[in-house]
């Protein structure tokens, strides 16, 4: 479905994809990963056409990317891009009509998604006058409008309240049913775990974990405890055997060295503490995100570097 081989993108002295390389098969969810920065969406533009590599190539349905792939993409891109004079059905019906829908085709298509997203009562509405929520669904609804085989979603969730995230997740899994290729990036660890069968976690532009993630998952399934603690989060972090801690505020989630015994943490626990949940389990995506990202050297919260 999409081949990207060896390619590279660089602005001025930046690199903002270095020597990049996927193939994502047909069918299925395939989760996008990085940090702020990391050049996700400069390669999501490059996917789409709108910014072409320095180096390398990219081919999708097994060929160059031209116009007429255009026609069997859906992209739905993190900034909004919705013209907020128009009125809304217009509007859908207009983008869909720009992937080659007919008028009457792409009016009974918006109807239909708008009634199943509650925005029926909007349709003669402008953009302007919807809540970022609400502009969010429309987006959407205008990235699937013409039944896209593949399907690129960057940060689809963005805006919306835990219903509509539902909404939205339960649709994306509809599309999987029907063979749709999705490629989501997304900043919602507990979505990816949920959603994806494969990810690829890119971190400066270079791909720094790929593969299927339930065997990543068990490749990083080393020790590690999840503690509902009452006491001193510092206490814990000078055992000799724990290698971090990770705050969730209710739980602590305690990555442990090679070979340290979780028994000899629990009695060190309990000791310094009140230990009313302990529990020994896999790594959970958020934290090997989080320790594959500081290997790297890379900054989470990069503000300065989003514009890549």
């Amino acid at each position: 479905m999409l081949e990207i081989r060896g390619v590279t993108k660089r602005y001025d002295e930046v690199t903002a994809v270095d020597d990049l390389s996927l193939t994502i098969g047909s069918g299925g969810i395939y989760g996008l990963l990085g940090p702020n920065g990391a050049g996700k969406t400069t390669a999501i533009r490059m996917i789409m056409g709108i910014i072409n590599p320095d180096e390398g190539q990219i081919e999708v349905f097994g060929e160059p990317f031209s116009e007429s792939s255009k026609e069997r993409i859906g992209y739905l891109p993190e900034e909004r891009g919705l013209y907020r004079k128009m009125k809304i059905l217009d509007h859908i019906v207009f983008l869909g009509e720009i992937k080659g829908v007919p008028a009457k085709t792409a009016s009974e298509r918006a109807v239909a998604w708008m009634k199943r997203l509650e925005l029926s009562d909007w349709e003669q509405k402008t953009v302007e006058s919807l809540s970022k929520g609400m502009q969010q669904k429309i987006q959407f609804i205008s990235t699937i409008i013409h039944e896209p085989e593949l399907i690129i979603l960057d940060e689809p969730f963005s805006g919306l309240d835990p219903i509509n995230t539902q909404a939205l997740k339960d649709i994306v899994m509809e599309m999987k049913e029907e063979g749709r290729t999705i490629v989501l990036s997304t900043h919602l660890m507990d979505q990816v775990e949920k959603l994806c069968e494969n990810i690829c976690l890119i971190n400066k532009g270079r791909i720094v974990l790929e593969g299927d993630l339930s065997g990543i998952k068990m490749r990083f399934s080393r020790n590690t405890l999840t503690i509902r603690y009452r006491g001193d989060k510092a206490e814990l972090e000078k055992h000799p055997g724990v290698e971090s801690v990770n705050d969730f505020g209710q739980e602590l989630s305690v990555a442990l060295k090679e070979g340290v015994d979780t028994n000899d943490v629990l009695r060190y626990a309990v000791e310094r503490g009140r230990v009313d949940r302990f529990e020994i389990g896999e790594m959970s995506l958020h934290d090997i995100f989080i320790q594959q990202v500081k290997m790297g050297g890379g900054e989470i919260d990069d503000k300065a570097a989003q514009s890549r």
